[in-house]
Protein backbone atom coordinates (compact mmCIF):
# COMPACT_ATOMS: atom_id res chain seq x y z
CA UNK A 1 0.00 0.00 0.00
CA UNK A 2 3.01 2.58 1.34
CA UNK A 3 4.39 1.39 -2.31
CA UNK A 4 1.36 2.28 -4.58
CA UNK A 5 1.50 5.66 -3.09
CA UNK A 6 4.50 7.39 -4.47
CA UNK A 7 3.29 5.59 -8.38
CA UNK A 8 0.34 7.21 -7.52
CA UNK A 9 1.15 10.94 -6.77
CA UNK A 10 3.94 10.37 -9.72
CA UNK A 11 1.09 9.61 -12.06
CA UNK A 12 -0.78 12.79 -10.82
CA UNK A 13 2.24 14.75 -11.37
CA UNK A 14 1.89 13.70 -14.93
CA UNK A 15 -1.85 13.55 -15.83
CA UNK A 16 -1.11 17.70 -14.26
CA UNK A 17 1.23 18.29 -16.57
CA UNK A 18 -0.20 16.96 -19.70
CA UNK A 19 -3.37 18.77 -18.24
CA UNK A 20 -1.31 21.61 -18.02
CA UNK A 21 0.41 21.29 -21.39
CA UNK A 22 -2.97 20.78 -23.47
CA UNK A 23 -4.48 23.40 -21.66
CA UNK A 24 -1.60 25.84 -22.43
CA UNK A 25 -2.05 24.86 -26.19
CA UNK A 26 -5.53 25.31 -26.25
CA UNK A 27 -5.18 28.82 -24.52
CA UNK A 28 -2.40 29.34 -27.03
CA UNK A 29 -4.80 28.47 -30.32
CA UNK A 30 -6.93 30.28 -28.86
CA UNK A 31 -5.30 33.83 -28.51
CA UNK A 32 -3.91 33.46 -31.69
CA UNK A 33 -7.55 33.25 -33.12
CA UNK A 34 -8.52 36.19 -30.73
CA UNK A 35 -4.95 38.26 -32.11
CA UNK A 36 -5.46 37.50 -35.92
CA UNK A 37 -9.13 38.64 -35.25
CA UNK A 38 -7.76 41.73 -34.14
CA UNK A 39 -5.47 42.36 -36.15
CA UNK A 40 -8.01 42.50 -39.05
CA UNK A 41 -10.29 44.61 -36.91
CA UNK A 42 -7.02 46.81 -36.49
CA UNK A 43 -6.31 47.14 -40.26
CA UNK A 44 -10.25 47.77 -41.18
CA UNK A 45 -10.38 50.31 -38.91
CA UNK A 46 -7.32 52.00 -39.54
CA UNK A 47 -7.89 51.59 -43.35
CA UNK A 48 -6.74 53.61 -45.19
CA UNK A 49 -5.27 55.82 -43.21
CA UNK A 50 -3.88 57.97 -46.51
CA UNK A 51 -4.43 57.88 -50.03
CA UNK A 52 -4.81 54.95 -52.12
CA UNK A 53 -2.93 55.65 -55.28
CA UNK A 54 -4.81 53.57 -58.31
CA UNK A 55 -2.20 52.90 -60.92
CA UNK A 56 -3.84 52.33 -64.18
CA UNK A 57 -0.99 50.90 -66.53
CA UNK A 58 -1.79 52.61 -69.97
CA UNK A 59 -2.13 56.38 -70.97
CA UNK A 60 -4.42 58.68 -69.77
CA UNK A 61 -8.35 58.81 -71.97
CA UNK A 62 -8.86 55.06 -72.32
CA UNK A 63 -11.29 52.87 -70.99
CA UNK A 64 -9.48 51.85 -68.43
CA UNK A 65 -7.88 55.46 -66.86
CA UNK A 66 -11.55 56.80 -67.54
CA UNK A 67 -12.93 53.91 -65.19
CA UNK A 68 -10.26 53.74 -62.49
CA UNK A 69 -11.45 57.46 -62.24
CA UNK A 70 -14.90 56.86 -62.23
CA UNK A 71 -14.59 54.04 -59.56
CA UNK A 72 -12.03 56.13 -57.41
CA UNK A 73 -13.77 59.37 -57.02
CA UNK A 74 -16.83 57.47 -56.00
CA UNK A 75 -14.55 55.50 -53.47
CA UNK A 76 -12.50 58.24 -52.16
CA UNK A 77 -15.98 59.59 -50.81
CA UNK A 78 -16.81 56.48 -48.99
CA UNK A 79 -13.55 55.77 -47.58
CA UNK A 80 -12.71 59.80 -46.81
CA UNK A 81 -9.29 59.57 -48.59
CA UNK A 82 -8.00 60.67 -51.79
CA UNK A 83 -7.79 58.20 -54.92
CA UNK A 84 -5.02 59.17 -56.40
CA UNK A 85 -4.92 57.69 -60.65
CA UNK A 86 -1.17 56.92 -61.68
CA UNK A 87 -0.87 56.05 -65.10
CA UNK A 88 1.99 54.03 -65.82
CA UNK A 89 2.00 52.75 -69.52
CA UNK A 90 4.49 50.84 -71.12
CA UNK A 91 5.15 47.01 -72.43
CA UNK A 92 1.30 46.44 -72.63
CA UNK A 93 0.55 47.38 -69.32
CA UNK A 94 3.66 45.24 -67.58
CA UNK A 95 5.72 48.14 -66.26
CA UNK A 96 1.96 48.91 -64.22
CA UNK A 97 1.32 45.67 -63.49
CA UNK A 98 5.04 45.29 -61.72
CA UNK A 99 4.98 48.68 -59.97
CA UNK A 100 1.88 47.29 -58.05
CA UNK A 101 3.27 43.52 -57.82
CA UNK A 102 5.83 44.75 -55.79
CA UNK A 103 4.39 47.31 -53.27
CA UNK A 104 2.90 46.70 -49.67
CA UNK A 105 -0.19 44.77 -49.58
CA UNK A 106 -2.23 46.76 -47.06
CA UNK A 107 -4.91 48.02 -50.01
CA UNK A 108 -2.87 51.61 -50.22
CA UNK A 109 -2.21 50.61 -54.13
CA UNK A 110 -4.49 49.11 -56.17
CA UNK A 111 -4.27 48.12 -59.82
CA UNK A 112 -6.66 48.32 -62.83
CA UNK A 113 -5.14 45.05 -64.23
CA UNK A 114 -6.62 43.66 -68.21
CA UNK A 115 -6.46 41.38 -70.65
CA UNK A 116 -2.97 41.62 -71.35
CA UNK A 117 -1.95 42.41 -68.12
CA UNK A 118 -2.76 39.10 -66.39
CA UNK A 119 -3.93 36.64 -69.49
CA UNK A 120 -1.72 37.70 -72.24
CA UNK A 121 1.58 39.46 -70.77
CA UNK A 122 2.75 36.46 -69.05
CA UNK A 123 3.13 34.11 -72.72
CA UNK A 124 4.13 36.78 -74.48
CA UNK A 125 7.22 38.71 -72.94
CA UNK A 126 9.90 36.72 -72.01
CA UNK A 127 9.77 37.54 -68.36
CA UNK A 128 7.27 40.59 -67.14
CA UNK A 129 8.74 40.71 -63.64
CA UNK A 130 5.57 39.41 -61.75
CA UNK A 131 3.15 36.31 -61.18
CA UNK A 132 -0.06 37.45 -62.34
CA UNK A 133 -1.84 34.51 -59.61
CA UNK A 134 0.92 34.58 -57.00
CA UNK A 135 1.53 38.76 -56.63
CA UNK A 136 -1.77 39.71 -56.45
CA UNK A 137 -5.26 39.51 -54.62
CA UNK A 138 -8.12 39.94 -57.40
CA UNK A 139 -11.15 42.18 -56.09
CA UNK A 140 -13.67 42.08 -58.64
CA UNK A 141 -14.07 41.90 -62.63
CA UNK A 142 -15.51 45.65 -63.43
CA UNK A 143 -16.60 45.10 -67.32
CA UNK A 144 -16.16 43.66 -70.74
CA UNK A 145 -15.69 45.10 -73.44
CA UNK A 146 -16.59 43.01 -76.44
CA UNK A 147 -14.43 42.61 -80.04
CA UNK A 148 -16.30 43.14 -83.09
CA UNK A 149 -14.84 41.76 -86.83
CA UNK A 150 -14.79 44.67 -89.13
CA UNK A 151 -14.58 45.00 -92.88
CA UNK A 152 -13.82 47.49 -95.52
CA UNK A 153 -17.38 47.91 -97.21
CA UNK A 154 -15.98 46.88 -100.68
CA UNK A 155 -15.34 43.16 -99.11
CA UNK A 156 -17.35 41.01 -100.74
CA UNK A 157 -17.91 39.28 -98.01
CA UNK A 158 -21.23 40.17 -96.06
CA UNK A 159 -21.43 37.28 -93.07
CA UNK A 160 -18.50 35.34 -91.40
CA UNK A 161 -19.64 32.82 -93.20
CA UNK A 162 -18.66 34.37 -96.48
CA UNK A 163 -15.65 35.65 -95.44
CA UNK A 164 -14.07 32.30 -94.25
CA UNK A 165 -15.42 30.85 -98.05
CA UNK A 166 -13.59 33.78 -99.14
CA UNK A 167 -10.52 33.09 -97.46
CA UNK A 168 -10.07 29.43 -98.45
CA UNK A 169 -10.81 30.29 -102.22
CA UNK A 170 -7.54 32.25 -101.58
CA UNK A 171 -5.40 31.09 -99.33
CA UNK A 172 -2.87 33.34 -97.83
CA UNK A 173 -4.01 36.09 -100.14
CA UNK A 174 -6.38 38.11 -97.19
CA UNK A 175 -4.62 40.16 -94.50
CA UNK A 176 -6.14 41.12 -91.28
CA UNK A 177 -4.86 44.15 -89.37
CA UNK A 178 -3.94 44.88 -85.72
CA UNK A 179 -2.65 47.01 -83.38
CA UNK A 180 0.38 45.25 -83.06
CA UNK A 181 1.76 41.65 -82.79
CA UNK A 182 -0.21 40.24 -78.95
CA UNK A 183 -2.30 43.00 -79.10
CA UNK A 184 -6.26 41.22 -78.51
CA UNK A 185 -6.84 42.10 -82.23
CA UNK A 186 -4.00 40.13 -83.43
CA UNK A 187 -4.80 36.76 -81.32
CA UNK A 188 -8.60 37.32 -82.35
CA UNK A 189 -7.36 36.81 -85.69
CA UNK A 190 -5.38 33.93 -85.06
CA UNK A 191 -8.00 32.23 -83.13
CA UNK A 192 -10.09 32.61 -86.20
CA UNK A 193 -7.25 30.70 -88.18
CA UNK A 194 -7.40 28.38 -86.15
CA UNK A 195 -10.72 27.74 -85.27
CA UNK A 196 -11.89 27.86 -88.92
CA UNK A 197 -8.63 26.53 -90.29
CA UNK A 198 -7.58 29.48 -92.59
CA UNK A 199 -4.85 30.94 -94.20
CA UNK A 200 -4.67 34.62 -93.49
CA UNK A 201 -1.81 37.51 -93.23
CA UNK A 202 -1.51 39.33 -90.07
CA UNK A 203 -0.61 42.95 -90.86
CA UNK A 204 0.41 44.57 -87.14
CA UNK A 205 0.50 48.41 -86.48
CA UNK A 206 1.91 50.73 -84.16
CA UNK A 207 -1.60 51.03 -82.77
CA UNK A 208 -5.43 49.95 -82.91
CA UNK A 209 -5.91 53.42 -84.29
CA UNK A 210 -4.04 53.69 -87.76
CA UNK A 211 -4.78 49.97 -88.18
CA UNK A 212 -8.33 51.37 -88.64
CA UNK A 213 -7.56 54.88 -89.90
CA UNK A 214 -6.03 51.96 -92.74
CA UNK A 215 -9.12 49.85 -93.04
CA UNK A 216 -11.28 52.90 -93.79
CA UNK A 217 -9.12 53.88 -96.00
CA UNK A 218 -8.99 50.41 -98.28
CA UNK A 219 -5.38 49.49 -97.59
CA UNK A 220 -6.24 46.32 -95.29
CA UNK A 221 -9.46 44.14 -95.71
CA UNK A 222 -10.50 43.41 -92.48
CA UNK A 223 -9.66 43.38 -88.72
CA UNK A 224 -10.34 42.82 -85.35
CA UNK A 225 -10.98 46.00 -82.88
CA UNK A 226 -13.09 46.67 -79.19
CA UNK A 227 -16.54 47.88 -79.62
CA UNK A 228 -15.82 51.39 -78.28
CA UNK A 229 -13.48 52.23 -80.87
CA UNK A 230 -14.63 50.57 -83.84
CA UNK A 231 -18.89 51.37 -83.49
CA UNK A 232 -18.60 54.91 -84.31
CA UNK A 233 -17.30 53.90 -88.42
CA UNK A 234 -19.88 50.86 -87.69
CA UNK A 235 -22.54 53.36 -87.34
CA UNK A 236 -20.85 55.87 -90.17
CA UNK A 237 -21.03 53.19 -92.54
CA UNK A 238 -16.89 53.50 -93.16
CA UNK A 239 -16.97 49.95 -91.81
CA UNK A 240 -18.94 46.82 -92.19
CA UNK A 241 -19.42 45.26 -88.68
CA UNK A 242 -19.78 40.76 -89.19
CA UNK A 243 -19.77 39.77 -85.45
CA UNK A 244 -19.11 39.99 -82.14
CA UNK A 245 -15.98 38.27 -80.44
CA UNK A 246 -18.14 37.47 -77.34
CA UNK A 247 -20.11 34.50 -76.60
CA UNK A 248 -23.44 36.71 -75.97
CA UNK A 249 -24.51 39.00 -78.18
CA UNK A 250 -23.48 42.94 -77.08
CA UNK A 251 -26.31 45.65 -75.71
CA UNK A 252 -25.00 47.71 -78.60
CA UNK A 253 -25.22 45.73 -81.37
CA UNK A 254 -27.93 43.44 -80.34
CA UNK A 255 -28.74 42.81 -84.29
CA UNK A 256 -25.13 41.66 -84.98
CA UNK A 257 -24.45 37.62 -84.30
CA UNK A 258 -21.65 36.40 -82.29
CA UNK A 259 -18.93 34.45 -83.91
CA UNK A 260 -20.27 31.04 -82.66
CA UNK A 261 -23.80 32.18 -83.90
CA UNK A 262 -21.82 32.88 -86.95
CA UNK A 263 -20.45 28.85 -86.85
CA UNK A 264 -17.24 29.54 -85.66
CA UNK A 265 -17.14 27.21 -82.60
CA UNK A 266 -15.57 28.05 -79.20
CA UNK A 267 -14.79 31.78 -80.07
CA UNK A 268 -14.64 33.76 -77.46
CA UNK A 269 -12.33 36.55 -76.65
CA UNK A 270 -13.52 40.16 -75.42
CA UNK A 271 -11.05 42.77 -73.72
CA UNK A 272 -11.61 43.49 -70.35
CA UNK A 273 -10.61 44.76 -66.95
CA UNK A 274 -10.85 44.66 -63.01
CA UNK A 275 -9.07 45.83 -59.74
CA UNK A 276 -6.52 44.06 -58.29
CA UNK A 277 -4.40 44.84 -55.11
CA UNK A 278 -0.88 43.32 -54.21
CA UNK A 279 -0.77 39.78 -53.04
CA UNK A 280 -1.47 39.69 -49.04
CA UNK A 281 -4.28 41.89 -48.81
CA UNK A 282 -5.58 41.75 -45.37
CA UNK A 283 -9.37 39.73 -45.50
CA UNK A 284 -11.46 42.69 -43.96
CA UNK A 285 -9.54 44.88 -45.98
CA UNK A 286 -10.81 42.77 -49.30
CA UNK A 287 -14.23 42.44 -47.52
CA UNK A 288 -14.41 46.52 -47.82
CA UNK A 289 -12.98 47.30 -50.86
CA UNK A 290 -14.88 44.95 -52.97
CA UNK A 291 -17.98 45.80 -51.37
CA UNK A 292 -17.55 49.82 -52.50
CA UNK A 293 -16.42 49.37 -55.72
CA UNK A 294 -19.44 46.55 -56.57
CA UNK A 295 -21.97 49.11 -54.71
CA UNK A 296 -20.38 51.83 -57.18
CA UNK A 297 -20.82 49.19 -60.41
CA UNK A 298 -24.12 49.01 -59.85
CA UNK A 299 -24.99 53.33 -59.47
CA UNK A 300 -26.69 54.00 -62.11
CA UNK A 301 -24.59 57.42 -63.45
CA UNK A 302 -21.56 55.06 -63.36
CA UNK A 303 -23.13 52.07 -65.78
CA UNK A 304 -24.47 54.88 -67.80
CA UNK A 305 -20.84 56.19 -68.28
CA UNK A 306 -19.25 52.65 -69.04
CA UNK A 307 -21.86 52.54 -71.31
CA UNK A 308 -20.46 55.05 -73.62
CA UNK A 309 -17.23 53.54 -74.07
CA UNK A 310 -18.62 49.85 -74.74
CA UNK A 311 -17.82 48.59 -71.45
CA UNK A 312 -20.41 46.07 -69.95
CA UNK A 313 -19.96 46.40 -66.07
CA UNK A 314 -19.57 43.34 -64.24
CA UNK A 315 -19.23 43.47 -60.72
CA UNK A 316 -17.66 39.82 -59.78
CA UNK A 317 -16.31 38.25 -56.32
CA UNK A 318 -13.06 38.13 -55.20
CA UNK A 319 -13.27 34.29 -55.93
CA UNK A 320 -15.10 34.21 -59.30
CA UNK A 321 -12.27 37.29 -60.53
CA UNK A 322 -9.69 34.96 -59.46
CA UNK A 323 -11.11 31.82 -61.34
CA UNK A 324 -11.69 33.79 -64.52
CA UNK A 325 -8.19 34.91 -64.45
CA UNK A 326 -6.81 31.71 -64.26
CA UNK A 327 -8.87 30.44 -67.59
CA UNK A 328 -8.18 33.38 -69.22
CA UNK A 329 -4.82 32.79 -68.84
CA UNK A 330 -4.91 28.67 -69.88
CA UNK A 331 -7.11 30.02 -73.44
CA UNK A 332 -4.23 33.04 -74.29
CA UNK A 333 -1.50 30.66 -73.52
CA UNK A 334 -2.38 28.26 -76.24
CA UNK A 335 -3.69 31.13 -78.26
CA UNK A 336 -0.38 33.02 -78.22
CA UNK A 337 1.44 29.39 -78.48
CA UNK A 338 -0.48 28.57 -81.49
CA UNK A 339 -0.33 32.26 -83.10
CA UNK A 340 3.99 31.96 -82.76
CA UNK A 341 3.33 35.90 -81.35
CA UNK A 342 6.69 37.32 -79.23
CA UNK A 343 6.83 41.12 -77.90
CA UNK A 344 10.57 40.91 -77.66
Amino acid sequence: MHDRQPALARMATFGAAILSTTLAAACADMCEAVAAQATGALATAQWPARAIRFVVPFPPGGPLDISARLIGGRLSEALGQPVLVDNRPGAGGSVGARLVAGAAGDGHTLLMGALSTHAVNPWLYRDVGYDPVRDFTPVTLVANVPNVLVVHPSLQADSVKALVALARSSPGKLAFGSGGSGSGGHLAGELLKSAAKLDLVHVPYKGAAPAMADLVGGQIPMMFDNLASALPQVRAGKVRALAVTTATRSAFLPELPTMQEAGVAGFDISTWFGVLAPAALPGPVLDRLHGEIARILQLPEVRERLATFGSEPVGSTPAQFAAFIRAEQKKYARIVRESGAKAD
